[in-house]
């Protein structure tokens, strides 16, 4: 297959290349278009952001794999518009160009996050109705809301022609690490490196995380299989606490875990303490923290046909971990 990657530059994109390249023929799509090593070659937006995408000029693709967002940073809400110009923006125009083009698959990738910020009951499932908390989350849903509206009829239902001929896959991930990503869970891991207390060993929160070796596998499946097209969350088999993950990282380090279970009443309070004096441990964060977040991935494991993934969660958190 001749397949489209945007944001191939990426951390996902980057691991994407090194899944597929042996079985397609890969071409890119990101800010910058330096050669790398699998693609075939890579397209600058600036080259081709005219009114519309100069598709005479490009190759004849077969799908196009969506990546190229903003990503989620807690640490900075303020430039809202930037997350709907990119997340939203960027989507409805590669978007646009697939139902203009020959290829016959789209994969967008979402988020979690556009479903809900926290989850409520047992686990979060596709049939939830959407309450996305921050700009990052709102923006995925508007571009998620974008594709649905382009599918539809006008009666609500998904076209049944556009059915037949192309399908779109929305994949919402949960937290993706792998070697080479820098996210939250380095940050942990710099934490028990130092030899930090864990004081929140009283909650035994349970959250989802994503392999970037399951997701791999999972896009193959989507590229290759005759899948509904649809959303799909995406997730391990397993959840896992913060004490597991400490636990996993020390094991990593030939370390003893240092986790201390403060009395969990008494983390609350000085939690609610902090709100009310603007101190870094607040109710919030403390929520963040502890709470649960567990991803079903029932529906994908039942439209590829298998019934677990192929990387057990502690074992691809393992992997990533040693990479740090």
């Amino acid at each position: 297959m001749n397949i489209l990657i945007t944001g191939v530059h990426g951390f996902v994109g980057s691991n994407l290349v090194v899944a597929l390249k042996g079985h397609h023929s890969l071409y890119g799509l990101d800010i910058v278009a330096p050669e790398k090593e699998g693609v075939v070659k890579t397209f600058a937006w600036k080259d081709i952001e005219t009114t519309s995408f100069p598709m005479q000029f490009l190759p004849k693709f077969d799908a196009i794999i969506h990546l190229a967002g903003k990503a989620h940073d807690t640490k900075n809400q303020s430039a809202s518009q930037v997350y709907f110009d990119i997340n939203t923006g960027l989507t409805q125009k590669i978007f646009d160009f697939f139902l203009e083009s020959s290829a016959k698959k789209f994969i967008f990738f979402s988020s979690v996050k556009a479903a809900a910020d926290s989850v409520v009951g047992d686990m979060l499932t596709e049939d939830v109705i959407p309450t996305p908390v921050g700009p990052y989350g709102e923006s995925k849903i508007a571009a998620e809301e974008y594709i649905l509206s382009k599918l539809r009829s006008e009666h609500g239902e998904l076209k049944v022609a556009m059915q037949r001929d192309k399908q779109v896959y929305i994949l919402r991930p949960c937290m993706i690490h792998g070697p080479g990503n820098k996210g939250n869970l380095n940050l942990l891991y710099n934490v028990v490196k130092k030899g930090i207390p864990w004081p929140l060993g009283d909650f035994e929160n349970k959250r989802s995380f994503t392999s970037i070796d399951n997701l791999c596998y999972v896009v193959e499946g989507l590229l290759t299989k005759d899948v509904a097209s649809g959303i799909y969350h995406m997730g391990d088999d397993e959840a896992l606490s913060t004490n597991e993950l400490i636990a996993l990282m020390c094991e990593a380090m030939g370390k003893e875990p240092h986790i201390w279970k403060m009395n969990r009443k008494m983390m609350e309070g000085c939690a609610g303490l902090g709100t009310l004096l603007h101190l870094p441990l607040n109710t919030e964060r403390l929520r963040k923290l502890t709470e649960n977040y567990v991803v079903s991935n029932e529906k994908i494991k039942s439209a590829l046909g298998i019934d677990r993934m192929p990387v057990r969660a502690a074992d691809g958190i393992m992997k990533t971990i040693r990479s740090f």
